[in-house]
């Protein structure tokens, strides 16, 4: 193949380019080159050889899009000794304060505890094994 598509198209573009041409022509596309009688007998009718020839030929209606990555120009500056202490400094404070915090949550939840505790009996999850059987002779009487 020429060099020039090579270095406009990758191996795998080339052959997907490649199998998706020679299915279109498997599936009785149109050719899209004219050939004589002699230059499809020395092709064999093969329609991998017949797209190769369109491809280097550069009349397939086919397109390539490439996903490429988002560029960005953030410049990365490097902190000097001081900046990193800094920000250190202020991580350790933000660590201080949410570990306060859960504390506080933690004293709040033990009063609330507390403060239904006195007020009423609090309920507890019911366990199959604390309920007593109850025989059918009983539940008739029941009713």
């Amino acid at each position: 193949m020429d060099q020039e598509l090579e270095e406009k198209y990758t191996r795998y573009e080339i052959a997907r380019i490649l199998g998706a041409r020679s299915l279109q022509l498997a599936m009785d596309a149109p050719i899209l080159l004219k050939f004589s009688k002699e230059e499809m007998d020395e092709l064999n009718y093969d329609v991998l050889r017949i797209a190769e020839k369109e491809f280097e030929a550069g009349v397939l209606p086919i397109t390539v899009k490439r996903p490429l990555p988002k560029k960005s120009e953030k410049e990365i500056k490097k902190l000097s000794n001081v900046e990193i202490k800094e920000k250190l400094e202020i991580k350790a404070e933000k660590e201080k304060k949410e570990a306060s915090y859960e504390k506080k949550e933690e004293v709040m939840e033990e009063k609330e505890e507390k403060e239904i505790m006195e007020q009423g009996e609090i309920m507890e999850i019911a366990n199959p094994d604390d309920e007593e059987e109850v025989t059918e002779e009983e539940e008739k009487e029941e009713i």
